[in-house]
């Protein structure tokens, strides 16, 4: 555009530089993991049945249990993320300065640091003792096996180059449990990638304001309240179908455990596949990426 003369610069996000060959591979892989997720047939196998009549007949106080679990283990997940956040050192004049400590060695980036082979041994010990106890245990088994894959997340994270230490980072490990179960297998009427992105940007943002303006988390707050209300939702879904896997009669502390890891396995290539996106937006633009997300989305439909 020119004006008096003078052009004026491009947009920001004008670059449309094709993706390279290694990165439109990782985003091959991206959206298969993310339109094409398949939780229930993975949780089927684990448990050696179908689960879609199970889930159907799980009973109200089961289903009640879930909700109430589900909005616990959120809450205890959103306070682990947050909670490690570095503080800033406050100057004589009141500003803010660079954190403390460096992003990569901060509090979150030392408390997530274990291999995924890990996370999914702890996850299925977890599930053992599930397997074993039954419903009884969903309320303590849930948030541990929670903040287990909150630990994979950030990890995962991480080495995509997120900056995990910040509220937009820690909520974004956050977002995936809402991302880890749509189309048919949820009955969602948001139910791709972005459109389950879309729903949620706002009570993000929101979210990620509060939290960088406090110290502490306070889990009363109303935008912390929504965002958490809005991940529950969708994540509570999928832990009824875990729940359901479980309640198999003779399924046993080995399939309990069986269960969980591919639980575990299910969020890890969730993970994955979300913070490769968000690289690729880093390099790209969101634009770009968008536009060839959807040209894999079509490809991958038509096979």
């Amino acid at each position: 555009m020119t004006l008096a003369g003078e052009t004026l610069p491009a947009s920001i996000d004008s670059d449309t530089r094709p993706l390279s060959e290694s990165d439109l591979a990782a985003l091959r892989r991206a959206v298969r993991a993310l339109e094409q997720p398949g939780l229930a047939a993975r949780l089927s196998a684990a448990a050696g049945a179908p689960l879609d009549i199970i889930g159907r007949s799980l009973p109200a106080p089961v289903t009640e249990a879930v909700a109430r679990s589900t909005e616990t283990a959120m809450r205890g997940a959103l306070r682990v993320a947050l909670a490690t956040l570095p503080k800033k050192e406050i100057v004589t004049d009141g500003t803010e300065v660079a954190p403390i400590s460096a992003t990569r060695t901060g509090r979150f980036a030392r408390l997530f640091q274990s291999s995924e082979l890990n996370h999914k041994a702890l996850a299925a010990i977890s599930g053992a003792v599930g397997g074993a106890f039954g419903l009884a245990t969903l309320a303590v088994e849930l948030p541990l096996s929670t903040t287990l894959m909150l630990r994979s997340i950030a990890e995962i994270a991480r080495e995509e180059g997120e900056e995990i230490e910040t509220p937009e980072g820690a909520l974004a490990c956050v977002q995936v449990f809402a991302l880890g179960g749509r189309g048919s297998e949820t009955g969602l009427a948001e139910s791709g990638y972005f459109a389950v992105r879309a729903a949620l940007a706002k009570t993000m943002a929101e979210a990620a304001r509060y939290a960088g303006s406090r110290s502490l988390v306070e889990e009363a707050a109303p935008a912390l309240l929504r965002f958490t209300a809005q991940i529950a939702a969708r994540f509570g879904v999928v832990v009824s179908q875990k729940v359901a896997a479980q309640a198999i009669p003779i399924l046993g502390a080995f399939g309990g455990a069986a269960v969980n890891t591919a639980f575990m396995d299910h969020f890890q290539s969730t993970a994955r596949a979300h913070f490769t996106v968000r690289r690729l937006e880093r390099s790209y633009g969101k634009a770009t990426v968008r536009a060839a997300y959807e040209v894999e989305k079509a490809a991958l439909s038509s096979v």
